[in-house]
């Protein structure tokens, strides 16, 4: 968890609920709040031109949304959407500087977060540019992964259906079903009851 939610609740923040599918905020809005996911899951995508939906991010409780841009003076360059139903908590802008101006260790452990997502998010920059579409899958999976605690071999439930995989990868579903398979065959990850395991 980025910032306890006591911590943020002490500092202002309110608890919002969504329904599946409810967008939080959408791609060139202005960001006023900081937000942390508490309950369910949250995807960030874009729509390219033709049309078709990509999934940059998908994040889990306890991570915060697009807290970078609340350092610069830029519009989200996303929309946030909820995969189920979800708990978030918002914190006004104003009230997330003032939390991090008096408590310096958060402002340490986001500098330290932000660090990770962006080594990631290079790895992952680097994956999507092969031809090799296992070699792109396991990118994503590795960089999904990071934000779990046990990293041991197979211990993480990629949350993710082969359908969402190919939204993040830009590859096609039967693509990404066959790498997959080729994957497991691998041991780079097993399958159990249709679900990926890294």
């Amino acid at each position: 968890m980025l910032i306890s939610e006591k911590l943020l609740l002490d500092y202002g923040a309110e608890e919002e609920s969504f329904d599946r599918n409810e967008t939080i905020f959408n791609e060139g809005e202005k960001p006023k709040y900081y937000y942390q996911v508490v309950k369910g899951r949250i995807k960030l995508n874009h729509y390219n031109d033709e049309g078709r939906e990509l999934i940059l991010a998908i994040l889990d409780r306890g991570l915060s949304v697009c807290e970078l841009l609340l350092f610069i003076d830029q519009t989200y360059p996303v929309n946030a959407v909820t995969f189920e139903k979800c708990t978030v908590l918002r914190l006004s802008k104003r009230s997330f500087e003032k939390l991090l101006d008096e408590n310096p260790e958060i402002s340490r452990d986001i500098n330290k977060f932000l660090s990770e997502r962006l080594y990631y998010k290079y790895i992952m920059l680097e994956n999507n540019s092969s031809l090799r579409p296992e070699i792109r899958i396991v990118g994503v999976l590795d960089y999904h992964k990071s934000f779990y605690e046990g990293q041991s071999k197979y211990s993480y439930e990629v949350p993710l259906t082969r359908q969402q995989i190919a939204a993040i990868t830009a590859l096609r579903v039967e693509t990404v079903v066959r790498a997959v398979k080729k994957l497991e065959k691998e041991e780079y990850l097993k399958i159990i009851n249709r679900k990926i395991f890294v």
